[in-house]
């Protein structure tokens, strides 16, 4: 392969030349090694060679990118990292075909943001060419993000991320203004604020000059947020370049550790210098006579200022505003002001926690027909839009369902109508799933080793108040246990643990606040840690807890070979605690004043401190070195109480000592108990299922139309909780879905009413019985384990026609709340078109356990232990047969699973697949298992799982009712 052909290969992917492409230095140092000639085999060798560190690193970064293009035209038909992505660019490399799968092998395909998109208006712009041209603030912020340790493939995803959101922007040099309405979708604590920074120092490159980040409705998340955009992204000559000296007392800004430019900003005319507008102390203020802050420059002013001459001199004003009424009108009032025509002002509006307040809560019915306002802050936000015609709007969360529920025609919300971008969870993060077991294993089985329940998660189910009491020394002996543990690894060269937090929620009212925080108070005195009495119970919790927890978890750093060697760091520990005035701080007020910045600055200062507080430590603001959690305040919504998981986020070099006390039994209304861990496995489980939902209807379909648009998407949330919403019902006024069929793709239908006396039961097992009288055969089918390891199962089967299966299911009784009708209507449509004749119908029967025998049926059952879930927690069971879904999806036709010959076999084009179990049922009080018949048919469920024929849906369909302008339209999503 000649260098003109990899000059060639290399402008056409997009990449510069040199020295960003890798391809021609690998060419000219293997043709200094093979002075005889250069083949493509010599290439792949160097590729494929685990010695050539930086040949492959350079390689998998730029397959990353490739993988992820959107908007270059040599992907051609191919979408973002699908196999055929990865082909194409094989093929432009000219890499052979024999050389694809140990290419794949080696540099395997790592995934990225999931994207649901409206077919945009304008041409592709944001084009690598583009992004080379102006990148001098986004390669600032790559070199903080090195320097605070992120690794290259962190950053490569972040790089991605970051530009899919940019390019579904609108370009601001385009003559007409364009409003693009997006929701980029993160997890809770997960980095959100990284990829808003990202993408805020893109758009500046790119062009846009006015920047509003609104923030949460307190002033602590607003000054954190400025602060961290100022100390990464605006940086030091920007800073000192304005009026204020906001940093004088910052620690980090005195040593240095703050952004500074490779060229000031200020001293040339090449590149544009940021101007802010706020400060880390001051929320936006009327400018009055320091309106000019807020004039454009321009080069050409016979040219508007979107225009590129003079667009990308004109220096950028960035503004980080709390969603507070009075400010926000500040700003709209300065808005009107400003002498430059607002229409030419390319700006960009980041709405960080979008679902809180920035939301209209006001039926938009009621401001049609009885001229209600919308809601204060929302209408400040449409005002905005309204003026700055060039705005884009991107709300921020981790809990989209308000912003999803908005209504669509409402064209000065914020709903998403042209995106929704679902980030991938940082590899690094510990989340939702990482506090609980998802996969069901039995109580009996789980140890810290397998189990995420039994290594991070500690019960609170006191009855009285002795109990409560020590519950709570538990989790204070935990705090300070941890502490002195991280002492201990500084001691061994871990880096330093700067912040050293644990958590007390409760309530969210404020007087309440003040007992809990004086419980602990009295607490601390009493527990004797600058005492010897103190380090038996110490030992003990860490024998039994925290050493046998590291053992198995994989701890980062150094953990002590005994108790004896932590002993001296437990008085170091209770010394920091201890510092200041009292070991603990609460965290509340209804009013800024009531709030002493000073007690709790994590940038000031390092923080080994108990937070006692509600709302103010429960959305958006980063609680640093969050190491123990004591919670026990329940909420009836699922966004709520998730963005109460302040556990969740990124525990660098202690992550095996995080440690949640959760209430298992807090009182509710009527006198009834909740389980709040459940519900938190609940809502983990509700939000893993729309974002699945979002992966699987992702992209386009064979047209090149979105399968699904964002005005699709609030049908995609499943509510498992009856007393649980997923968002309040004022921000609840969309669609409903009427039509889901995945061809070859298995569901399971587990979401049964409680059982009650056992009726529904019965009931339930009669509808299968025609079912049950064709299982005539019994044969081997295949799986493959978690391990990738190739297992079987033994199964009677039977072929039964569609519409027999149909007449069954159509007997079952759904829990409230969900709905079987979309599902039935593929089912239905399906067998009306020809497409679906028969089904497989498959019943396992388990190696270990005997079948049993059924009252008043003729032969023994294999009946199976399944969890139920009644009243607190998700209504039905927890699934029925996650190890069997690869035989009947292989039946299916699915293309992707291998259910072994026996499933090949059965394969027919118009045969679907169901798997029957049945699962241990007893009335309460009972027998926990059904060890031996006869077993009456009310003591156990009746669960299957079906998959619908992969020619009947090949794509994947879902169709909706929209519930606007009264049309009860189906929006058919293929």
């Amino acid at each position: 392969m000649s260098d003109e052909v990899f000059r060639a290969v290399a402008r056409e992917l997009g990449d510069g030349f040199p020295p960003e492409n890798v391809l021609y230095p690998v060419n000219a140092r293997l043709r200094a090694s093979y002075p005889d000639g250069l083949t493509i085999a010599d290439i792949i060798d160097v590729f494929l060679d685990d010695s050539a560190v930086g040949v492959r690193t350079a390689l998998t970064s730029r397959l990353r990118q490739w993988d992820a293009e959107s908007v270059e035209t040599w992907v051609g038909s191919t979408t973002p990292q699908s196999p055929e992505r990865r082909a194409r660019i094989y093929d432009l490399l000219g890499l052979p075909v024999d050389a694809h799968a140990e290419m794949d092998a080696r540099f395997p395909r790592e995934g990225g943001p999931v994207v649901i998109a409206a077919q945009q208006p304008w041409d592709p712009w944001y084009t690598s060419e583009r992004r080379r041209e102006h990148d001098f603030y986004w390669r600032a912020y790559k070199r903080v993000l090195a320097d605070k340790n992120w690794d290259e493939a962190t950053i490569g995803k972040l790089d991605i991320a970051t530009t899919e959101v940019v390019h579904r922007l609108a370009d601001p040099t385009r003559p007409e203004p364009y409003q693009s309405k997006g929701l980029v979708v993160g997890y809770v604590q997960s980095g959100k604020t990284a990829n808003f920074s990202g993408v805020v120092a893109k758009a500046i490159d790119a062009g846009y000059r006015l920047v509003i980040v609104l923030t949460g409705t307190i002033e602590i998340l607003r000054s954190q947020t400025q602060r961290r955009l100022d100390m990464e992204l605006v940086g030091r000559q920007n800073i000192s370049a304005g009026v204020d000296d906001d940093y004088a007392n910052d620690e980090d800004w005195r040593d240095g550790n703050f952004l500074e430019h490779e060229i000031d900003p200020n001293k040339t005319n090449e590149i544009p210098a940021i101007r802010r507008l706020t400060t880390s102390t001051f929320d936006y203020k009327s400018l009055l006579a320091g309106l000019s802050a807020l004039h454009f420059e321009t080069v050409d002013h016979s040219l508007p200022l979107n225009d590129p001459k003079n667009l990308y001199p004109s220096n950028i004003r960035i503004a980080v505003v709390k969603k507070n009424v009075s400010s926000l009108k500040k700003l709209v009032a300065d808005l009107k002001k400003v002498p430059t025509e607002l229409d030419q002002i390319p700006a960009l509006i980041i709405d960080d926690e979008a679902d809180q307040a920035s939301v209209n809560t006001i039926d938009p019915k009621k401001m049609k027909t009885e001229q209600i306002e919308r809601t204060a802050i929302n209408g400040q936000i449409a005002e905005i839009l309204g003026l700055l015609k060039r705005a884009q709007y991107i709300g921020y969360t981790a809990t989209p369902f308000a912003n999803v529920f908005v209504d669509p025609e409402d064209s000065v919300n914020v709903f998403p109508s042209d995106f929704i971008v679902s980030l991938e969870r940082p590899g690094p993060y510990m989340g939702g799933a990482d506090f609980h077991d998802l996969d069901d294993l039995e109580d009996d089985d789980k140890t810290p080793a397998n189990s995420n329940q039994k290594a991070y998660v500690r019960d609170l189910r006191a009855e009285c108040d002795e109990d409560r009491s020590a519950e709570q020394l538990r989790a204070l002996d935990s705090f300070v246990l941890t502490g002195a543990i991280k002492l201990f690894r500084e001691s061994k060269g871990a880096k330093q643990y700067r912040h050293h937090t644990m958590l007390v929620h409760e309530s969210v009212k404020q007087a309440e606040h003040d007992a809990v925080a004086n419980d602990f108070k009295a607490l601390w005195k009493s527990a004797g840690y600058s005492q010897a009495k103190s380090l038996s119970r110490l030992e003990k919790l860490w024998a039994e807890d925290f050493a046998v927890v590291s053992a198995v978890r994989g701890s980062e750093s150094a953990n002590p070979s005994s108790f004896g060697v932590l002993e001296e760091f437990i008085g170091a520990a209770y010394d920091k605690i201890s510092e200041g005035t009292s070991p603990v701080i609460v965290v509340n007020g209804a009013a800024e004043k009531d709030y002493k910045q000073d007690s709790l600055d994590f940038q000031e200062r390092g923080v080994w401190k108990i937070l006692v507080g509600g709302t103010k430590l429960s959305r958006g603001f980063t609680v640093e070195g969050l190491t123990i959690t004591y919670y026990t305040r329940r909420t009836g919504q699922a966004d709520t109480l998730m963005q109460m998981g302040r556990w969740f986020g990124f525990r660098p070099g202690y992550r095996d000592l995080v440690r949640l006390f959760i209430g298992r039994t807090v009182g509710g209304p009527a006198g009834a108990d909740y389980d709040m861990y459940k519900a938190f496995e609940a809502i983990v489980r509700d939000e893993q299922e729309f974002r699945n939902e979002l992966t699987r209807f992702s992209g386009v379909n064979e047209k090149g139309e979105p399968w699904v648009t964002p005005r699709d998407v609030p049908p995609m949330v499943f509510q498992q909780l009856p007393w649980l919403r997923p968002t309040a019902r004022n921000k609840m006024f969309n669609a409903d879905l009427v039509y889901r069929g995945m061809g070859g793709e298995s569901f399971s239908f587990t979401m049964q009413p409680p059982r009650g006396d056992g009726s529904i039961n019965a009931r339930h097992f009669e509808a299968v019985t025609p079912l049950l009288k064709s299982l005539d055969e019994t044969g081997s089918f295949n799986f493959v384990d978690k391990d990738d390891v190739s297992r079987s199962f033994t199964a009677r089967y039977g072929i039964v026609p569609a519409h027999v299966v149909l007449e069954a299911v159509d007997q079952f009784e759904w829990a409230n709340g969900w709905d079987f009708g979309p599902h039935r209507e593929a089912l239905s449509t399906a067998i009306e078109s020809g497409l679906l004749e028969d089904f497989a119908v498959l019943l396992p029967y388990p190696k270990t356990r005997e079948p049993i025998e059924i009252k008043g049926w003729h032969e023994k059952l294999p009946i199976v232990n399944r969890k139920r879930q009644e009243r607190e927690y998700r209504t039905g069971f927890t699934g029925t047969a996650v190890r069997e879904r690869d035989a009947i999806e292989h039946i299916a036709g699915s293309p992707k699973k291998n259910g072994g010959p026996l499933a090949g076999a059965l394969h027919r084009k118009t045969r679907g697949a169901l798997i029957l179990v049945f699962a241990n049922d007893p009335a309460p009080r009972q027998l926990k298992r059904a060890q031996a018949g006869p077993v009456d048919s009310r003591d156990f469920a009746t669960l299957f799982s079906y998959a619908l024929p992969h020619a009947a849906e090949p794509l994947g369909r879902i169709g909706f009712r929209v519930k606007q302008s009264g049309t009860g339209a189906i929006v058919d999503a293929n």
